[in-house]
């Protein structure tokens, strides 16, 4: 999980409260510094003499010493309110809630994908309106360079708990597959289970009864609705239905790479900016 000394940060926090509670789990919290050197290189003009130079580097790294202080507050507080074990030996871990923190220097998405290809579920915001590129640019790297799925919780509200109401996004393709097998730990506790689809123009098969089949055999009883489109497209009705149903929504993340860079699909971008709920995700 991002640590940026945001306020996003405490969406981040109370969304892993309750699967970390549910699941014994561990918590790992990441706080990228940025590198004052390399960026003051990139901040200077060229021919900069040593003394502006140091004075760039000197403003980055206070700048860089308080941003870390004031998330690593904000994670130690909120692991002494709920009572976390901050830090504690590996064996001691196995069995009860537990977190750690982490702090790296250099590209934050880079350092944040590299740590998430060894987590169970990686939590992330969309950001704050001061930070939306940067929290964009993270949310990017985790989904398309992790392999793991990623939980987006709604801005502005708290998971209490687990999910007791789950909308599944269901198109029938390897990346709705693979968010459905991810999803699977919170659909088994789930009371509510609906598989959503949204009409074709080309009229292609969901496959909405098979996958149906495949969750009655793992136990798990969940109903398929149908959707058309709206006049604002098929993202629109799928996130008002969803909305209005469910605690959670889970779906498949599409994009494409063009030299490199990751874009997500239009579909995509609309849930990710407009979910008025948590979105469980999965590339």
């Amino acid at each position: 999980m991002p640590a940026t000394g945001n306020q996003s940060d405490t969406t981040c926090f109370a969304a892993a409260l309750p699967l970390i509670r549910a699941f014994a789990a561990h918590l790992d919290a990441l706080h990228v510094r940025v590198d004052p050197v390399a960026v003051a290189v990139a901040m200077s003009t060229e021919g900069a003499g040593g003394m502006l130079l140091q004075g760039i580097i000197d403003d980055l790294t206070r700048d860089a010493d308080e941003c870390e202080a004031r998330a690593r507050s904000g994670f130690v507080d909120f692991c002494a309110r709920e009572n976390l074990p901050l830090d504690a030996a590996r064996s001691d871990v196995r069995a009860t809630p537990s977190a750690e923190w982490h702090v790296e220097i250099g590209h934050d998405a880079r350092w944040m994908a590299t740590y998430g290809m060894t987590a169970d579920l990686l939590v992330a915001s969309r950001g704050t309106p001061g930070d939306d590129a940067a929290a964009r640019s993270i949310l990017e790297a985790l989904l398309l360079e992790t392999g793991r799925p990623l939980l987006i919780p709604a801005n502005g509200s708290a998971m209490s708990s687990i999910p007791e109401r789950v909308a599944i996004a269901w198109k029938a393709t390897p990346q709705a597959a693979r968010a459905v097998a991810f999803a699977m730990p919170f659909l088994s506790r789930a009371r509510e289970v609906v598989v959503m689809t949204v009409e074709e123009e080309d009229g292609r098969r969901d496959d909405v009864d098979r996958l149906l089949s495949y969750f009655a055999r793992h136990g798990i009883k969940a109903a398929p609705e149908r959707l058309s489109p709206s006049n604002g497209g098929g993202a629109e009705s799928l996130l008002a239905a969803a909305s209005a149903k469910s605690d959670l929504l889970v779906m498949g993340g599409y994009g494409h790479t063009r030299l490199r860079e990751w874009v997500f699909g239009g579909f995509t971008q609309q849930v990710l900016a407009d979910a008025p709920l948590p979105v469980l995700i999965a590339h």
